[in-house]
């Protein structure tokens, strides 16, 4: 598994700055959707490493979290074979609600001669304004953005052609290719949460060890 944030240096690239990305959430749970844009971000920005920053308080979420030990855990599953990757603690340890124009700061200070790149889906996008400081997090990092299927609700078929638009968006951006899923936490909560879901199943939405850690451990038994 990859380490955390502290656990080893970030080699230096010749020639170049270091690309380094962000890609923060909930994670609760992550699903393939998530696991699929990391790899994209990965490959396609060049990044030498890609922090995944499971969310500490989300001021924007009306609903309360899994305990952030879950959410670590299941980061770890999900993420921590992928090269380049530190899945990164900073905002479960934050106090307060938890903005992303803070953790770009701190990364600007990390690596201060980096190229930043934030890793967000077109969902995000599209509400991107009503973040706090989206200004500061636009002049931080270059917003790099995969596009989602128009349904990614509970009832939404897996499979899906139709892409959110984004022509209305009036902020650069990098798209990034990824073959449209259309799978989200609230859908997977909410079918761990019916009736009886076999593991097996549940492998379709999450990756394998994280399917098994929702069974083990009871997760989104009374889904929200």
């Amino acid at each position: 598994m990859s380490p955390t944030e502290s656990q080893r240096p970030v080699p230096s690239p010749q020639g170049r700055p270091l690309r380094v990305g962000m890609f923060g959430g909930a994670f609760d749970p992550p699903h393939w959707a998530h696991r699929a844009l990391a790899e994209v971000a990965l490959t396609q920005l060049g990044l030498d490493v890609l922090h995944v920053l499971p969310t500490g308080h989300a001021w924007h979420k009306a609903r309360v979290l899994s305990p952030a030990e879950h959410r670590l855990n299941m980061c770890l599953l999900a993420f921590g074979d992928l090269p380049n990757t530190r899945i990164d603690t900073r905002e479960i340890r934050r106090e307060g609600p938890s903005y992303t124009a803070d953790t770009l700061r701190e990364l600007h200070a990390e690596y201060p001669a980096a190229e930043l790149f934030l890793v967000l889906g077109a969902d995000q996008l599209l509400a991107f304004k009503s973040w706090v400081r989206w200004q500061e997090v636009q002049d931080l990092a270059t917003l790099a953005v995969a596009n989602r299927a128009t349904n990614i609700g509970a009832d939404a078929p897996l499979e899906q052609d139709r892409e959110m638009d984004l022509s209305a968006v009036e902020l650069p951006f990098r798209r990034l290719a990824m073959p449209l899923k259309n799978i989200s936490a609230s859908a997977v909560r909410a079918r761990v949460g019916g009736p009886s879901l076999p593991e097996a199943q549940l492998e379709v939405l999450v990756p394998e060890p994280v399917a098994r850690y929702i069974s083990q451990h009871h997760l989104y038994q009374n889904p929200s």
